[in-house]
């Protein structure tokens, strides 16, 4: 999935957005419009349904798009999503890749 499709995916409510990068990286850059902060050291507890961490701000049965800094992170958390059972997991990168294609940031 391109980061544009993501991005009009997410305003139709279609997808979750998730980014993995730590609470600092974000205070410092904010994030995607609408996107759950789910740093990657704590993704298999806050993403896994049947934790008792389990964010429930997120939607096991609606495709999930990851992004971190570059896109290694957002990898590694999807394959992590993958393993818990998420049917479809995209990686769109970094959060550049979400704001060139147009993805408003948050702070």
């Amino acid at each position: 999935m391109s980061p544009q499709d993501a991005i009009n995916k997410a305003k139709s409510g279609e997808i979750t957005v998730i980014d993995v990068r730590d609470h600092g990286e974000v205070k410092t850059t904010g994030k995607a419009k609408g996107a759950i902060v789910v740093p990657l050291s704590v993704i298999q507890f806050q993403c896994d349904p049947k934790g008792p961490d389990f964010n429930k701000d997120i939607d096991p049965s609606k495709p999930v798009a990851l992004y971190c800094a570059s896109g290694a992170r957002s990898a590694m958390g999807a394959r992590i999503l993958k393993k818990l059972g998420y049917g479809e997991v995209f990686n769109i990168g970094g959060l550049g890749h979400w704001h060139q294609a147009g993805g408003e940031l948050t702070r």
